[in-house]
């Protein structure tokens, strides 16, 4: 089954489903914001993705201007950080089996269909 982890407030997060519908794929939707992840879901999908818990971190919010930019945390604290303010969490991703990407721009996400 393919999860998409949306945010519906965001833009790029409702197009990523629009695709999804669009392909006529099933998929369902993980609201991250409201479900909260636990650690090993959030470290299970960051080793999908291939990439460091710092890669996924959005580095324009505000929180992260105020309470992360100049901090060097372990990829354990990203996590964390992540899951105690989602809003950090770079959006949408979509998974399907064993491969994951994160939806910028929205048709990356065809390659995990």
């Amino acid at each position: 089954m393919i999860t998409i982890l949306h945010n519906p407030r965001c833009s790029k997060s409702r197009a990523g489903v629009a695709l999804l519908e669009e392909k006529g794929v099933e998929f369902e939707i993980c609201k991250y914001q409201e479900d909260i992840l636990t650690p090993d879901e959030l470290g299970a999908i960051i080793e999908k993705l291939g990439i460091r818990p710092l890669e996924l971190i959005r580095k324009n919010e505000a929180i992260y201007k105020d309470e992360f930019a100049d901090k060097e945390l372990s990829d354990e604290e990203w996590i964390l950080a992540m899951l105690e303010y989602p809003r950090l969490i770079e959006r949408p991703i979509v998974i399907n089996g064993d491969k994951a990407i994160i939806g910028r721009p929205t048709e990356a996400i065809e390659s995990v269909l």
